[in-house]
């Protein structure tokens, strides 16, 4: 699929490029590859987007914690307001199959193009942090 023009309206927003995915993230994609990716990615929108009513719309999408929670923030695939916003499918009524699948391609895409970047540095253990700090 061609999502040129979308990452590039993405690429405006501060809020939305500020989402990178950290080094467990990173870790954790190269480890489980593009199929449990989008595995993953298939169940969050089905059980937490595709309602026409979703629970706690706005608030169901952690903003960090798994590769595709960063995604969704990045691609604005978190909640119905900016999938409406963003991607011009209407709140308040079920997403169909083939509106759900657009948006794990287009997490996807998002997936794909992060891991073309180098790795992020591994986080510093706090002690060894404080520690050094002295």
């Amino acid at each position: 699929m061609a999502f040129k023009a979308l990452f590039q309206r993405l690429a405006q927003s501060p809020f939305r490029q500020r989402f990178h995915l950290g080094y467990r993230e990173y870790v954790y994609s190269q480890s489980k590859g593009a199929a449990a990716l989008n595995e993953h990615a298939t169940a969050f929108i089905a059980e937490r987007l595709a309602a026409a009513e979703p629970a706690h719309d706005g608030k169901q999408t952690p903003m960090r914690g798994h590769p595709v929670f960063i995604a969704q923030h990045a691609t604005a695939t978190c909640c119905r307001g900016c999938i409406e916003k963003w991607h011009a499918l209407p709140r308040h009524q079920p997403l169909t199959a083939a509106q759900q699948d657009y948006l794990v391609s287009v997490i996807m895409h998002w997936l794909h193009h992060e891991m073309q970047r180098p790795i992020p540095p591994a986080p510093t253990p706090k002690s060894a942090a404080t520690s050094a700090q002295l």
